[in-house]
């Protein structure tokens, strides 16, 4: 209870002094306004003043001090009359009671107070990053496991997704491959077969089975593809959840692959469920700002993009700064000289925005490939060295900017 005090304390005194400021001016009473003619006379006589001093230092000789004061000083006397019309014209000013200014310093505070009383927690202790970056991470690791996560899938009955519909035949083909595989357990090809023949079927938890078993043959032979259709399956299993078996096999395919677009939507997905919607927003918003618009990934990655900035409390997902589908349209329709101009121009303004403000890896990825498609190569390397440097920290968002520097040719 200290704690609440203190805080109810501190808000107390903030909120008296910020209130003392907003009504000093009625508990003195309104005075009149300066109007024009007041701050030509302010400036009139700066001028006097300034033709004394370089007078005195010698910039001026007396002849020419003399005529240019009878000048300012014509000019002055002209802003005094007008000062005085002004005074005679305006009308009287209002005093505000000071009880009713005391009034409503009351009635203002003890609505900020009710309010926060209402919808605030006065009381709660502090929460440090630090600390709940680690009860997070505790968190992901107690997380339930991909076998798990399958039984609970299983034990849903029909609350689960169908499977999908096939023709008897192609179900009694994929049956007989399914008996054939338990007594070849090596047969790399018949499981991906397996694999592939399950998952056309939506028999999500034997399909990551087959899967995981043409990884495990192949080591650290498999592949980049092979490691993410093992993870999504196994997120398909588990009705959308990323386990941890799922989420070690996306690391590996990123390692092997950091720009591969299915692995890295996943990715993003891994963060979302583990707290981190600012680190997916990044990943989903430079998957739409990359596209291409009919990837099958798109409407996925904008639908999140736009959930994990609500979660993080950033404004609406909008993909990387870049030119609209209207502007693209009206370029489209202008001479090859001036739709030039235009994508420099555009080109231009995102560089100098990065370069003032900064901004996420989708953003730094798409003006080095902006710079590699105007074939401004060697602007386009010094903008890759720069956002490494900025993202240092960010392994999604630099396998973001890596892929864009590949694009670009300034990168391997």
């Amino acid at each position: 209870m200290p704690g609440e005090w203190l805080f109810w304390g501190i808000a107390a005194a903030a909120g008296a002094g910020c209130l003392a400021f907003v009504f000093a001016p009625l508990l003195r009473g309104a005075v009149r306004g300066e109007g024009r003619a007041r701050y030509d006379m302010q400036v009139h006589r700066d001028q006097l003043r300034e033709v004394e001093a370089d007078l005195a230092r010698g910039l001026l000789s007396r002849e020419e001090a003399a005529a240019t004061g009878v000048e300012v000083s014509r000019r002055l006397l002209a802003a005094a009359e007008a000062a005085a019309g002004e005074a005679a014209a305006a009308p009287a000013p209002r005093r505000v009671s000071r009880r009713a200014a005391a009034a409503g310093m009351v009635a203002l505070a003890a609505a900020a107070f009710g309010l926060y009383g209402w919808l605030g927690d006065g009381g709660r202790s502090d929460a440090p990053l630090a600390p709940r970056l680690a009860e997070a991470a505790a968190e992901r690791a107690a997380r339930p496991s991909q076998a798990d996560a399958e039984a609970a899938m299983a034990a849903q009955g029909d609350r689960a997704p169908p499977p999908v519909a096939a023709k008897p035949d192609d179900l009694a083909l994929v049956e007989e491959l399914q008996t054939a595989m338990q007594t070849r357990p090596d047969d790399l090809e018949g499981h991906r077969l397996l694999a592939q023949s399950l998952a056309s079927l939506g028999n999500w938890a034997p399909a990551r089975a087959s899967q995981a078993r043409v990884v495990e043959i192949l080591g650290d032979k498999a592949t980049a593809r092979d490691l993410v259709d093992l993870a999504e399956l196994s997120i398909l299993a588990a009705g959308g959840y990323v386990s941890p078996e799922a989420e070690r096999a996306l690391s590996r395919a990123l390692v092997l692959d950091p720009g591969d677009a299915v692995g890295r939507y996943y990715s993003a997905l891994t963060l979302m469920q583990g707290g981190r919607p600012d680190l997916a927003y990044r990943i989903w918003s430079g998957l739409v700002a990359e596209g291409p618009p009919d990837a099958p990934w798109m409407e996925g990655a904008k639908a999140g993009a736009a959930e994990a900035a609500r979660a993080a409390g950033m404004p609406p997902a909008g993909g990387a700064a870049g030119p609209t589908a209207a502007e693209v349209d009206a370029g489209e329709a202008l001479p090859a000289d001036q739709r030039q101009a235009m994508i420099e121009g555009m080109v231009a303004q995102l560089s100098d925005r990065l370069a003032s403000e900064g901004g996420p890896p989708a953003d730094w990825a798409q003006l080095i490939r902006s710079l590699g498609v105007l074939g401004r190569h060697e602007e386009a390397a010094a903008i890759l060295a720069e956002a490494r440097e900025k993202h240092a920290g960010d392994a999604a968002g630099l396998a973001e900017i890596e892929a864009a520097g590949r694009d670009a040719g300034v990168a391997r």
